[in-house]
């Protein structure tokens, strides 16, 4: 199918669209008309990405269903996914329905909080499909102001602050990286993406201000890139925005930003740094090894503490991040599948796990850990499914949380045993927070009279999590469905990465940090 990229990426757009003109009135009539217009839209997007799916090659490492045309001002339209960026697509188009389906409950400007979403999609589509530099920043940076809007029209009473927080602390960041790809343009003299992953960026050490800079343009270049995608991520220590943004997002918002928007930011590692940036990304292994062993420690240990369960999942979301930073910068297989299948499986979980405190949270209008206990008396069918989250957020074998974990952990243990240590302390941390939120919430004496009336799962609720039920333990059991088709582009990737490491000539002055 021809365009089959464009289309996915702007039925949603058009959609949205189509509601800002057309759709009149803020009536019962117009809010479900609007509810079910976004619904038809996002699951036609996620039909429609199936042929993409099914038509792609892994065996093929090269990127497929490539788009080009000229667009503005001399600049390319140019879209096409590989084996790494195919399954963000998929992530993207399999959770907007659900998403969607979550929002049935807003009663407050509807049409505007769909088309919030619809636009969204688009954005966030655009991202892992983009391969033209000015495209993919335009993507990366537009997805902000949608989520921004969403925080802070219908999130809480401390939403203006979360939502200027959110949107200053990942513009900041990506505003280096727009300094760096006017630097790689001039360099390479084009701004395609694929072309600039076969371009050798200078890598000589040079002194600025009396330091020498081992690795040359390239490390300033990584470190530029790295500022905007450390963020998105976020890593330790530029998370802070993270916490407030999901206690303040409404529902549909927090799984979003924790499924989808965070991803981001290590899909830019995989495309951009390691890639593009080679020596630099070597030279400052050792650095993003430490910061993500210290976030899986450090959020895992302020999850203890919390008393919001929001807050409590934004954490474990920090924890769980660190293990993808360190997974892709051990640059094995390992590790770079790991990575990857930890993205995807967060996705599902974290989704969920937000999705599950909204499901009490609509009904009680709390979300103190405090104001909970004993709910399995009366919410049986929601204890087993919060269960279910609660030990694929763990890590338990058999679902798809443990797969990730592991063979991250296995690679680092490769590459630095020291890092490997620390890490590892982590899942013993997440099992601590994971089962001391379940505890509370859901076990022991149903005394607060408050709850003795609260009702279980109703069909939809029931309906909403049946996909991400079905996820989880498919790819705890089948991991394959995911590494096959990474597989191929992976391994394309490392022999990139380890070529270009044996062509720099200066390697014995380098130092390199780390084992490596």
């Amino acid at each position: 199918m021809q365009n089959l990229i464009s289309i996915i990426t702007f039925l949603p757009l058009i959609a949205a669209l189509i509601l800002a003109l057309f759709l009149k009135g803020e009536d019962e009539a117009a809010q479900r008309n609007a509810k079910w217009l976004a619904l038809i839209a996002t699951t036609a997007t996620l039909f429609i990405s199936l042929f993409l799916l099914f038509g792609f090659d892994p065996s093929n490492t090269d990127f497929q269903f490539v788009e080009e045309r000229e667009w503005l001002l001399g600049l390319k339209y140019k879209m096409g996914v590989d084996g790494i960026s195919i399954l963000f697509v998929m992530l993207t188009t399999f959770l907007m329905p659900i998403t969607i389906a979550a929002c049935w409950e807003v009663k407050v400007r509807v049409k505007e909080y769909m088309i919030a979403f619809l636009v969204l999609e688009t954005l966030m589509l655009g991202v892992f499909t983009a391969l033209d530099l000015v495209l993919f920043y335009l993507f990366f940076e537009g997805g902000l102001i949608p989520m921004f809007l969403i925080i802070g029209i219908w999130g809480g009473k401390d939403r203006i602050y979360a939502a200027f927080k959110f949107f200053l602390y990942t513009f900041l960041g990506s505003l280096l990286m727009l300094v760096a790809m006017i630097a790689m343009y001039v360099d390479a003299g084009t701004t395609d993406i694929p072309s600039l992953m076969m371009h050798t960026f200078a890598s000589e050490t040079f002194p600025v201000l009396g330091i020498q800079i081992v690795g040359g343009m390239q490390t300033l270049l990584f470190l530029a890139f790295f500022a905007s995608f450390a963020v998105k991520m976020p890593m330790w220590p530029v998370h802070t925005w993270l916490p407030d943004a999901h206690v303040q997002a409404p529902t549909a918002g927090s799984v979003i930003l924790a499924a989808v928007l965070l991803k981001m930011g290590g899909y830019g590692f995989l495309r951009f740094s390691l890639p593009m940036f080679p020596v630099g990304s070597e030279v400052m292994s050792t650095f993003v090894f430490w910061l993500s062993a210290i976030a899986i420690v450090y959020a895992s240990l302020v999850a203890l503490a919390q008393e919001d369960m929001k807050k409590l999942i934004a954490y474990s979301s920090v924890a769980h991040m660190g293990y993808v930073t360190m997974g892709i910068f051990t640059v094995n297989q390992q590790g770079l599948d790991g990575a990857i299948f930890q993205m995807l499986s967060h996705g599902f979980v974290s989704g969920a796990l937000f999705l599950i405190v909204g499901v009490v949270y609509d009904r009680m209008h709390t979300r103190d850990i405090a104001a909970y206990g004993g709910l399995m008396v009366r919410m049986p069918v929601y204890a087993l499914i919060f269960m279910l989250f609660t030990m694929a957020n763990v890590g338990l074998p058999g679902t798809s949380g443990f797969i990730g974990e592991f063979l991250t952990l296995m690679a680092i243990f490769q590459v630095n045993t020291w890092v490997a240590l620390v890490a590892t302390s982590g899942v013993i941390f997440s099992a601590g927070y994971a089962l001391w939120l379940y505890r509370r919430v859901m076990l022991g004496d149903l005394i607060k009279e408050s709850l003795k009336t609260i009702k279980d799962m109703t069909g939809r609720e029931k309906a909403i999590f049946a996909p991400l039920v079905v996820m989880t333990l498919l790819l705890g059991v089948y991991p394959a469905l995911v590494t096959d088709v990474i597989g191929p582009s992976v391994e394309h990737l490392i022999g990139q990465y380890e070529v270009a490491l044996n062509d720099y000539t200066p390697a014995t002055e380098l130092a390199l940090a780390g084992d490596h």
